[in-house]
């Protein structure tokens, strides 16, 4: 028997880590900045803050591509308590910019029947 209750749909990247350490200490390494700069760098990030935080639970930082045409994207961090006594990580990266949506959209070929002229 199931709750009812279904994952959101992702549109890009999923990852699940298992850690044997508590989700006290993962939740440390992905939201103090100097501890999160080892691994995630400033660098990276669109903005240096995080863009929505659920303490314990989730956090989500705004990164951009360092090279043209600089896109943005969202990466979203999800700790559980797993079976074991650890911590089950789960990290979903999603590109949100517009300028994607854009570029998705317009075919390469014009998307059009192709015509031939008669002679």
């Amino acid at each position: 028997m199931t709750d009812g209750k279904t994952e959101e749909p992702v549109n890009g990247l999923e990852f699940v880590y298992e850690f044997n350490d508590p989700p006290q200490k993962v939740w440390r390494a992905i939201s103090i900045p100097e501890f999160r700069e080892n691994w995630l760098p400033n660098e990276a990030l669109a903005e240096t803050e995080a863009t929505s935080v659920t303490p314990g639970r989730e956090i989500r930082y705004r990164l951009r591509e360092d090279s043209p045409p600089y896109l943005e994207s969202i990466v979203t961090f999800r700790i559980t308590p797993n079976a074991a006594g650890g911590t089950s990580l789960r990290i979903v990266h999603e590109l949100d910019d517009a300028r994607f949506d854009k570029m998705t959209k317009a075919a390469a070929n014009g998307n059009s029947l192709a015509v031939m002229r008669a002679a």
